[in-house]
């Protein structure tokens, strides 16, 4: 199998843990994003049916270390993508596979991680440049599936799980070569609190380093 070349590659991150914050405010943004970084993780995303979702992107971007990746969610449509893209966002995550959209990210110099459930829209979102696959939701298609899958793909394509996902699915995740998982509602829901969100993502970072090891990955 030939290789892939992304448009923008994933990042070389110190964990590849991308921290999902379904329905944070901008009010909250700050100290729910640094709670965060002091825990070990070096992606946020906000989906963009979160309450102001923009104003939060802006706001993580210009509290936290320049180096952490930031971007949304949910992005559906090439203005999204765009939106996103102007207040700084370099991250764009979205539940579908839109090569338009895609590609307007990847021009716009944004790591893109589109949800995919099948081999044809996996190779459509490897041929639309993405950085990453993101399948979504990975608790359905199961890992018996990615390795299905995975088969057939370049050997170097970046796999990601999203969707029911929690700390104690890396190890089987990591056996069908997944090295990127998505953390939603195991980690952030809006009615915790800063402390709440450290808590649970110092026990993420100490499970990833369990199957992965401290040292940044490829």
């Amino acid at each position: 199998m030939s290789d892939f070349i992304p448009t923008v590659p994933w990042p070389a991150l110190s964990r590849n843990l991308v921290a999902i914050l379904r329905g944070i405010t901008p009010a909250e943004a700050k100290a729910i994003g640094q709670a965060l970084v002091d825990a070990g993780f070096e992606a946020i995303e906000v989906p963009l049916n979160s309450p102001d979702p923009l104003a939060s992107i802006e706001c993580l971007i210009k509290t936290l270390p320049p180096h952490i990746l930031v971007g949304a969610g949910t992005v559906l449509t090439v203005a999204q993508a765009e939106a996103v893209a102007k207040v700084g966002g370099r991250l764009m995550v979205s539940p579908n596979i839109d090569e338009q959209v895609v590609r307007t990210a990847g021009r716009l110099g944004m790591v893109t991680m589109p949800g995919v459930f099948t081999p044809t829209e996996a190779f459509a979102a490897l041929r639309s440049g993405a950085s990453a696959l993101k399948f979504f939701p990975a608790s359905t298609l199961g890992t018996g599936g990615i390795a299905a899958m995975k088969a057939v793909l370049p050997r170097d394509a970046r796999l990601g799980a999203v969707g029911g996902v929690a700390e104690g699915d890396f190890a089987a995740y990591a056996k069908v070569g997944v090295t990127i998982f998505g953390l939603g509602s195991s980690l952030y829901q809006p009615s915790m609190t800063a402390d709440d969100v450290a808590l649970l993502a110092r026990g993420a970072v100490a499970a990833y380093d369990r199957v992965f090891g401290k040292e940044v990955m490829p």
